[in-house]
């Protein structure tokens, strides 16, 4: 499975725990030997711009992050484009699901998951998406951008039960005709990070509905790294994820 990554995603872009020094490399460590790495190029001045104002773009500028947060949303992109095709799966720096339009927070920037999706959909490429957000935190940019634009779905599981989670999970993607599947993958609510709640096997599982799904609706599916922090553990949890993602 081809995994979207640039070694420029192993800097330390800002003091925040989302660009903490060894976080990329540990998933990166995990992964080596088991997925097809693949370089990304930054997102284009447009791309960004049919999503964020370019006031917030002026901001990122001068928080001197602009490169490396439109190679994320490259990443997003390139991930998106392989995932109409085989599932694909996005390792990148800066997270983007608290960006708005004209604003973010919690360690995000541009929206990487929005800009995907859009110029996949201005493309003519896609119908209908579902975003699937397991990230601890609900992710109000992609629901400040996307949530009205008619062609997306967006499901932030509300459960503070496991099991109730993954049912809330399963349903919703039985339920939809979407086709491109795709996961703003933060692994924070794992039991051993922030969250507490889910277990390395929920993001195969998780990763497995999203591929049925997809070839359900003969469709596409990926995902991209949001959140998680226990670089103990952050590694194996990506690759569960990619693991249920690929089948």
């Amino acid at each position: 499975m081809k995994v979207v990554y640039h070694e420029d995603f192993n800097q330390v872009y800002t003091s925040d725990p989302a660009a903490s020094a060894g976080r990329i490399r540990a998933v990166e460590a995990a992964l080596e030997g088991k997925v097809t790495f693949v370089e990304p190029r930054a997102a284009t001045k447009d791309d960004i711009l049919r999503l964020h104002t370019p006031e917030h773009v002026k901001y990122v500028e001068r928080e001197g992050v602009y490169e490396i947060a439109a190679l994320a949303a490259g990443g997003a992109i390139k991930a998106a484009e392989i995932g109409l095709t085989e599932p694909c799966f996005a390792l990148i720096r800066p997270p983007g699901h608290h960006a708005s339009s004209d604003s973010s927070w919690g360690f995000c920037y541009f929206n990487n998951m929005a800009i995907a999706l859009e110029k996949l959909k201005h493309q003519g490429k896609i119908n209908k998406a579902f975003i699937l957000d397991f990230d601890l935190h609900y992710g109000d940019g992609n629901v400040n951008i996307l949530g009205n634009k008619g062609y997306v779905t967006i499901l932030n599981p509300p459960s503070q039960n496991r099991n109730e989670y993954l049912k809330i999970v399963e349903k919703a993607l039985a339920e939809t005709d979407a086709d491109m599947i795709a996961a703003s993958a933060g692994f924070d609510n794992h039991e051993d990070d922030w969250g507490g709640l889910l277990k390395t096997e929920d993001y195969t599982f998780m990763g497995r509905l999203m591929k049925e799904t997809a070839q359900r609706n003969k469709g596409g599916c990926f995902g991209i790294l949001e959140g998680g922090y226990n670089h103990r553990v952050l590694g194996i949890n990506v690759l569960a994820f990619i693991e249920g993602l690929n089948g």
